[in-house]
């Protein structure tokens, strides 16, 4: 297949990698200006491919979109003039809140959501590092969607194991919720994620939790709390050595995810009428830093 990657980022580059060496044609979109870009999986041989053309761009078959959230409605709005009616639309990223958006965009396109735990560093701009196995959920966001099943098998011959989910909203709620407990605290206290084992920060991730479940019960997505409180305690274990997502970029004084992120949970609640004061807490002191710059 034509498979174009827009944000080649750690994981967009992950995927790029692996579906090239499936023997797909990949292009991708990023904010380089290269012709071609080049991409050196862990110690695999290096692979060209094509950047920022727009013939190969209209002939993909499938957009797999792995910018950060708050980007994704910006740079598709610019491209989508580029996009075919009939390509496949795949957004892969942190966070919730992009996909009306899409959908209004390209009312005509099948629109699928992913989330995936595969883990993925880039040490430079042309080398990616796959840090951590995982696997990748895949689901239709609208009825075209639906008719989408079969790239289950596409994406999982590339980069296993890739299996289809009839609820995908409630598969990206759980991953919500254990972003909205480790991101912004790993983020605000500059610590790596194993940090948050120390007695300290327990009864604050305990108030995130209560009040995400609140909002997931709320929204009508299946959920049991304790299966969620240890779930984070186990994603924080096996992510102990690792800095969150967020936490890299204040590090990094770059825009960080917060508003897809606690963000949406905020915006979800006031709907509902649900307090959610510890999330907001966190919320105002993730802007305040980034206002700060």
């Amino acid at each position: 297949m034509n498979i174009a990657i827009v944000g080649p980022g750690a994981i967009g580059s992950l995927w790029a990698s692996y579906l090239t060496d499936a023997g797909h044609q990949v292009n991708l979109w990023s904010r380089q200006p290269d012709a071609e870009l080049t991409i050196q999986r862990d110690q695999t041989a290096q692979q060209s491919l094509l950047n920022n053309n727009t013939q190969a761009l209209q002939h993909s078959d499938v957009i797999l979109v792995t910018l950060k959230a708050p980007s994704v409605q910006t740079v598709l709005t610019a491209i989508a003039q580029h996009i075919h009616r009939d390509s496949i639309i795949v957004l892969m990223h942190n966070g919730m809140g992009t996909a009306e958006g899409v959908n209004a965009l390209f009312p005509q396109n099948p629109l699928l959501l992913a989330t995936t735990t595969h883990g993925a560093y880039r040490p430079t701009p042309s080398q990616v590092r796959h840090t951590g196995k995982g696997q990748t959920l895949l689901g239709a966001f609208n009825s075209q969607g639906e008719q989408c099943q079969f790239l289950v098998d596409v994406f999982n011959h590339a980069l296993a194991e890739v299996t289809w989910h009839d609820k995908i909203n409630q598969a990206l709620w759980n991953k919500l919720a254990i972003n909205c407990a480790i991101n912004p605290l790993t983020a605000i206290h500059q610590i790596p994620n194993g940090a948050l084992v120390e007695q300290k920060f327990q009864h604050q991730i305990e108030s995130i939790i209560k009040e995400v479940s609140l909002v997931m019960q709320a929204e009508k997505v299946d959920m049991d709390i304790c299966s969620l409180q240890k779930t984070v305690e186990r994603v924080i274990s096996a992510t102990s050595s690792n800095y969150s997502s967020m936490e890299q970029d204040i590090a990094h004084q770059r825009q960080s995810e917060i508003d897809f992120i606690t963000g949406y949970v905020l915006d979800r609640a006031a709907t509902h009428n649900i307090d959610v004061p510890s999330n907001q807490s966190l919320y105002q002191a993730i802007k305040k830093i980034e206002q700060s710059w």
